[in-house]
């Protein structure tokens, strides 16, 4: 379960402060593919943050009832001096893993060739993409946090990238963000509509698109 207890979240703006979240009070039930939708400029990716832990609330608190992944689909915070193997490495010891099953899992997976043994500052957006969406799949969190999946890839290792997913989100909960209805359908089962610093949580997927795509006519 994840739970929002009286969360705001503001930003200084040139007329002030905007809550991009508005004293949000839910529970978002364990088990299940959420949907995370609304307009550009919403906060998604801020109550994506909010949930991972990398940005405090204002005021309430947000608690999570079991281990969550980082940003899954992002570059990633990794160390740009170390390479791609090291870093998989590193991430293991953290999470109290099997260092060598994590880093050929990723190696296999992410099909960065010699890249995997470079630096990760000589990655592309597209390559360090790949390396935070195979370590995350490498990793069984009960968690999952998604920002658009398919950013990096051809339509081969996007495809496997869903597969993956799907098997991975099975006995876990997930969160995820994609401007692709069609992918949404295909992975969620529920959806969450942020609009005006207010969540409406769905137990229908289809419903909360229908008001999703309402909230973006009405724009």
């Amino acid at each position: 379960m994840i739970r929002f207890d009286g969360v705001t979240k503001s930003f200084p703006t040139a007329s002030g402060r905007k809550a991009v979240v508005r004293d949000l009070t839910l529970d978002l039930p364990r088990g299940r593919a959420v949907a995370l939708l609304g307009r550009n400029g919403a906060g998604k990716s801020t109550l994506l943050q909010l949930v991972a832990g990398t940005l405090a609330p204002d005021r309430g608190r947000v608690t999570c009832g079991g281990t969550v992944s980082w940003l899954v689909g992002l570059g990633g915070a990794f160390h740009p001096e170390l390479t791609g193997a090291q870093n998989a490495r590193f991430v293991a010891r953290i999470h109290g893993i099997d260092a060598d099953a994590l880093s050929a899992f990723v190696q296999d997976f992410a099909q960065l060739g010699d890249h995997f043994r470079m630096p990760v500052r000589t990655y592309s957006q597209g390559m360090k993409a790949r390396l935070t969406f195979g370590l995350s799949m490498g990793i069984a969190f009960d968690i999952y946090l998604v920002d658009e999946i398919t950013a990096a890839g051809d339509a081969a290792f996007r495809a496997r990238s869903y597969r993956i997913f799907r098997d991975r989100i099975e006995g876990a909960s997930a969160i995820m963000v994609s401007h692709n209805m069609a992918e949404l359908r295909e992975v969620c089962d529920a959806g969450l509509v942020l609009e005006n610093g207010r969540a409406h949580f769905f137990d229908d997927l289809e419903e909360a698109i229908a008001m999703h795509l309402v909230n973006i006519d009405m724009t």
